[in-house]
């Protein structure tokens, strides 16, 4: 049965991905619609097993490998400030009015603090995904975007260890802290020293593909050690990707790379997050979804936009900042699970979240479609519409 889904993921991901394109949106919403069309909601002709969730996670690892191997790093560290600004913002928005949002909604205020967080978190493995196919990865929004993800993921762990820690869970916030800090020292000392030697000796292996193997092992590796510290698994696969981009073997790691990513776990993960949408029970509950769902979008645009603007970005590219940092993903996910376990969070918020989550996933494409869209001079425009009228 798995490989008979699989065969219906990739035919159906790809022609979706084409239709989206011609109408003038990044093939990743079309690739995220369809995913609705075959989960439970519609169709039902993929359901969201345990093996379609580990294929998904190995595509989003890769995804954001790819992300780190296309990675400027002088540019990075020129960005710097800027990803400050982006990050710090996009947090404080939607934490000051989530937590306002939860009062109003009569949420108890440690529950509103939850829901301000939660608000908080980004995930920019979808946003990726539009920069690569808009040609902006390497541009110094793309750039700022990535660096405003590890630094907001950085801090809405630390908040979420400290909030926690208040709600009576078995949380030690100095022991949160240190592991972060742990992990990045190590992975920035694996980085300069191990990984080239890694690489290095790897390669002479009479083996096949045996830098390919290599990179992936410190690919793998990298976002188990992030998971382990607390930090999500894709930030230590960006990390990983950077640190090889530094190395002779970079071009030969992501051209492969990219290939065994696009051909068949990434496409998986893009169509899971449309089949992982349950729609059923969620009626009575329509008019908090929307509210939510456009309280999270608009936080997240305008706090990311004005972190981007006050870092010299024209507030065209502020805004195309600001909608690459809407998509919440498997990061807030994953911190909506924590909640309902322990009790942050209630059923029926827990089944709301997960509707948030989505449409500020479906969002993000055509909103940064829009805003990133080249705007063409007056008289390329003229000649544009004299040409599509001959």
């Amino acid at each position: 049965m798995l490989i008979f889904q699989l065969a219906i993921i990739l035919f159906a991901s790809k022609i979706a991905g084409d239709i989206s394109v011609k109408l003038g949106q990044p093939s990743v919403l079309g690739k995220l619609l369809i995913g609705i069309v075959l989960g439970p909601t519609v169709l039902g002709v993929v359901t969201n097993t345990e093996m379609i969730q580990e294929i998904s996670q190995i595509g989003v690892i890769l995804l954001m490998f790819i992300a780190g191997l296309e990675t400027d790093t002088e540019q990075f560290k020129s960005t710097g400030k800027a990803s400050g600004y982006v990050g710090v913002l996009g947090i404080l928005v939607p934490f000051t009015l989530g937590y306002a949002a939860g009062l109003v909604i009569d949420l108890p205020p440690m529950q509103s603090i939850f829901l301000g967080l939660l608000l908080s978190a980004t995930s920019v493995s979808i946003s990726v995904q539009a920069l690569k196919e808009m040609g902006k990865m390497k541009s110094r929004e793309g750039t700022t975007i990535l660096g405003a993800a590890v630094i907001d993921d950085i801090l809405v762990i630390i908040a979420l260890a400290f909030v926690m820690s208040f709600a009576g869970g078995d949380v030690n916030l100095g022991m949160v802290v240190l592991k972060k800090v742990i992990f990045f020292a190590v992975a920035i000392l694996l980085a300069w020293k191990v990984v080239p030697w890694a690489l290095s000796r790897f390669a002479p292996l009479r083996v096949t593909e045996t830098v390919i193997s290599a990179a992936l092992i410190i690919c793998f590796v990298y976002a188990y050690m992030a998971e382990s510290a607390g930090v999500a698994g894709i930030i230590g696969a960006y990390i990983a990707g950077v640190a090889i981009s530094l190395t002779k073997y970079k071009h030969e790691v992501f051209e492969k790379v990219e290939t065994i990513g696009y051909s068949i776990f990434v496409p998986v993960f893009f169509t899971s997050i449309g089949v992982t949408a349950e729609f059923i029970g969620i009626g009575s509950h329509i008019g908090l979804i929307v509210g939510l769902s456009v309280l999270a979008i608009l936080t997240k645009l305008v706090g990311s936009a004005i972190g981007a603007r006050l870092a010299g970005f024209q507030w065209r590219s502020s805004l195309g900042i600001g909608a690459a940092m809407v998509s919440r993903g498997e990061v807030a996910l994953i911190i909506a699970a924590m909640g309902l376990d322990s009790g942050l969070l209630s059923t029926e918020m827990f089944a709301v979240i997960v509707v948030v989550v989505l449409v500020t996933t479906l969002v993000t494409p055509p909103m940064m479609k829009l805003f990133f869209r080249e705007r063409r001079p007056a008289g390329e425009q003229d000649a544009a519409k004299v040409h599509q009228r001959m």
